[in-house]
């Protein structure tokens, strides 16, 4: 038993594309999402470390590059079912730490088990570096969703997701990496020029706080 099917599963995850259901002018697969998702993480990491905070940074890592890799197993499914009621998300997420549980026992090496258990584990989580990946992962989604309403696409779900994304980044405001992010790259994001900016610039200005 070696780690083919471990490999092989990396390829696949080219193949699966995100927000699927819904016409897009630019497809966004699970593998880029978590190439993005951990150059976003390194950024935000580094301000967090340069305000003081102490980053493990291999913690970081293996969140940020491994956290959608179960995704191989059942698909990225679309946010409004996933997040329907909790019951749902809950039985969602057995299911795919069961799935997961199988797959290192029955595809990774002894050896290599325990490292890939918390690998392909639930990233997002109490830690400081669970909660970079939980921004990071917005802040891409936001982007995702930002690129669609920019190029005119049509459907309200885009803006929908911004939102979402933006409401879930704050949550975290506290942090020095939230903060830059909404002092210094949201307002850059928001002075492109594209036909519908005027409503996604209200939208904002309705979820941000009165001191941003």
């Amino acid at each position: 038993m070696g780690m083919h099917a471990y490999l092989q599963g990396l390829s696949n995850l080219e193949t699966l594309n995100r927000a699927p259901g819904f016409f897009k002018y630019q497809e966004h697969t699970v593998a880029a999402h978590s190439f993005k998702v951990a150059e976003i993480a390194q950024m935000l990491g580094d301000i967090e470390e340069i305000h003081g905070a102490q980053v493990d940074w291999q913690r970081l890592y293996e969140k940020a590059l491994n956290h959608d890799y179960t995704e191989r197993f059942i698909g990225d499914i679309k946010t409004p079912v996933k997040y329907a009621t909790p019951e749902l998300r809950h039985q969602l997420a057995e299911v795919e730490a069961r799935m997961t549980q199988n797959f290192i026992k029955n595809e990774v090496p002894e050896f290599l088990q325990d490292r890939y258990a918390r690998r392909l584990a639930e990233g997002k989580d109490e830690t400081l570096e669970g909660q970079i990946l939980s921004i990071a992962d917005k802040v891409d989604l936001l982007y995702e969703s930002f690129g669609e309403i920019e190029k005119g696409n049509p459907q309200s779900v885009f803006l929908d997701i911004f939102r979402e994304s933006l409401t879930t980044i704050l949550l975290f405001r506290e942090r020095p990496s939230v903060q830059y992010f909404l002092k210094e790259v949201l307002p850059e994001l928001l002075q492109e020029e594209f036909a519908d900016r005027d409503r996604l610039l209200r939208a904002t200005r309705e979820l941000l706080p009165a001191d941003l």
